[in-house]
C-alpha cells in the first residue's frame, strides 16, 4: 500500500487501516527490514518454522525488446511509481525535464503513470508525497503526454472509473481522435457484451467529441490506439518513438498493418507488465517470470512440493489481477498450508515448541536492523507529524537511514501523539 498505489488515490490506501488492525493481532509479529538471503535463509527460515509463505510480489518492469529501449530516457514503469512513492531503495532523483513523453501500455498503471506525470503539483499537496517528490513535479515542464496503446478502445485494461479520473485533472485536456473510436464490428460487439468496455468506450467517445476550440489547458494527454511500439530513436537518448499501426481481425486478434507512426518525445515510459524477482534459495522460473508451483505449493526442480515452503500472489501467478483476486489466490494458498499441518508425514520439521520458538529468537536476533510493530509505530508518528505541519494526514519519509533512525528512536505512538501537534515543535522533531 506505501509503494504500489500512487499518493492521489487516498480511497485505495485506506485498505492500510484494515492491514494496521490486522497486524495489531497479538498472533501476529512484524520483523520489516528483513534480505532473505543476506540477513536470514529461506533454509534458516524453513527450519525454524512449520511453514514459509512467499507473497514477494512483482516488482520488476517487462523488457519492452524493441530497437533503442535501453537508451537513456527509457524509463520503467515500475521505476517511477516506486520513486514518486517514496521507496527508499528507489533513485534520489528522478529526470522531469521533457516537455513531451510517450508511455506505452493498456492498463491501470499506464493511467496512474500518465496521471501523475499530467497533474499539476499544487494537486498533490494534499498527499503523503514525500518533499523531494513533490519539489520535482513542480518543476516538471510537460506539456503533451502520448498514451501508445495497441488495441483498440475496447480491448484496453483500463478500469472505467480509472480511466474517467484521467479527464478530471486540472489544467488537462484529454484529445481522443474520433477515427480511432468509431464504430467497427469488432468494437459494437464487445461494448454489447461487456458492460465495463461499454462504459471505457463511451467515455472515450465523448472526449472524440469536444471542440476542438475548448481545449485550452496547458497540459495535453493524446490517447493513441493501435499503436503498437516498433522502435526508440535517439543518438544518444530518446528524442522520438516509432510506432506500427495495428488492426483487428475478425477474433479480435491485433497484427501490425506495416504503417508507421512517429512521435517527437524526450522521454518513454514502459508500462507493459511486471516480473518478479527471484528469491534467494527458492526455484525460479525465468521464463515465465514466477515460483514454480501447484496449488500454492512450491515446487522443486523434479516437480515435487517442497515441504512447508508456499507462494501467493503475483510472485506465484505473475502480474494478472487486483486486490481482490490475490485475496482469493491467498486463501488457496492457505487452505493448502491447512491441509498439509493435517496430513501426517507431511512435515519434517516438528511442529511449534519450546525447541522451535528459541531457534525463532535466536534467528531473529542476528537481524539488528530488524524493525518490529513499534518500531513501525514510532515511523507512523513521525510521517504524521511532519504531515501535520502542511496540514495533510502524512508525509512519507523515503530515505532509508531516516526511516531506521525513527523506528529506533523512542517517543511517542500514534495513539499517544496529539492530534494538532506544534507545528514549530513538530519541525524541530522532524529535524
Amino acid at each position: 500500500m506505501r509503494y504500489g498505489v500512487s499518493p492521489d488515490h487516498p480511497r485505495i490506501k485506506k485498505i492500510q487501516d484494515a492491514l494496521h488492525r490486522v497486524l495489531e493481532h497479538p498472533g501476529i509479529r512484524l520483523h520489516g527490514n528483513v534480505e532473505i538471503g543476506t540477513d536470514l535463509t529461506i533454509d534458516e527460515l524453513r527450519e525454524a518454522y512449520d511453514a514459509v509463505v512467499l507473497a514477494t510480489g512483482a516488482d520488476r518492469d517487462a523488457d519492452l525488446g524493441i530497437p533503442g529501449a535501453e537508451l537513456p530516457g527509457s524509463f520503467g514503469g515500475a521505476d517511477f511509481v516506486a520513486w514518486y512513492d517514496g521507496h527508499p531503495d528507489a533513485a534520489p532523483e528522478w529526470p522531469l525535464d521533457a516537455e513531451s513523453v510517450a508511455v506505452i501500455g493498456a492498463g491501470n498503471v499506464a493511467l496512474d503513470v500518465a496521471r501523475m506525470l499530467i497533474t499539476h503539483a499544487e494537486h498533490l499537496a494534499h498527499t503523503d508525497i514525500p518533499d523531494h517528490v513533490e519539489t520535482a513535479f513542480a518543476q516538471n515542464p510537460l506539456r503533451d503526454l502520448h498514451l501508445l496503446i495497441r488495441r483498440g478502445p475496447a480491448d484496453v485494461r483500463f478500469s472505467p472509473l480509472e480511466l474517467r479520473e484521467l479527464g478530471t485533472r486540472h489544467d488537462v485536456d484529454v484529445i481522443v481522435d474520433p477515427a480511432e473510436v468509431g464504430p467497427d464490428e469488432h468494437t459494437e460487439r464487445m461494448i454489447a457484451q461487456f458492460t465495463q468496455r461499454r462504459l471505457i468506450v463511451e467515455t472515450l467517445r465523448e472526449w472524440a467529441a469536444i471542440d476542438p476550440a475548448d481545449r485550452t489547458a496547458s497540459r495535453r494527454v493524446h490517447l493513441h490506439f493501435g499503436q503498437q511500439p516498433a522502435r526508440l530513436i535517439g543518438p544518444d537518448r530518446v528524442t522520438a518513438v516509432e510506432v506500427e499501426r495495428t488492426r483487428p481481425d475478425a477474433l479480435g486478434r491485433y497484427s501490425g498493418t506495416g504503417e508507421t507512426v512517429r512521435h517527437e518525445v524526450g522521454a518513454v515510459y514502459r508500462t507493459i507488465g511486471y516480473r518478479s524477482s527471484p528469491v534467494p534459495g527458492v526455484p525460479f522460473d525465468e521464463a515465465l517470470g514466477r515460483i514454480p508451483e501447484a496449488d500454492g505449493r512450491v515446487l522443486d526442480p523434479s516437480g515435487a512440493p517442497i515441504p512447508g515452503l508456499y507462494a501467493t500472489g503475483w510472485i506465484r501467478r505473475g502480474p494478472v489481477g487486483l486486490i481482490g483476486s490475490t485475496k482469493s489466490d491467498a486463501a488457496e494458498t492457505v487452505a493448502s498450508l491447512f491441509a498439509d499441518l493435517e496430513s501426517d508425514g507431511s512435515r519434517s520439521v516438528p511442529g511449534v515448541g519450546g525447541v522451535l520458538a528459541a531457534e525463532r529468537e535466536a534467528l531473529l536476533s542476528r537481524v539488528d536492523t530488524r524493525v518490529d510493530w513499534a518500531g513501525w509505530l514510532r515511523v507512523d508518528a513521525a510521517e504524521r507529524t511532519l504531515g501535520a505541519i502542511r496540514e495533510r494526514e502524512r508525509t512519507k519519509i523515503a530515505d532509508r537511514t531516516e526511516l531506521l533512525r525513527c523506528a529506533a528512536a523512542s517517543g511517542p505512538t500514534p495513539d499517544e501523539t496529539p492530534s494538532t501537534p506544534d507545528p514549530a515543535a513538530a519541525l524541530e522533531n522532524a529535524r
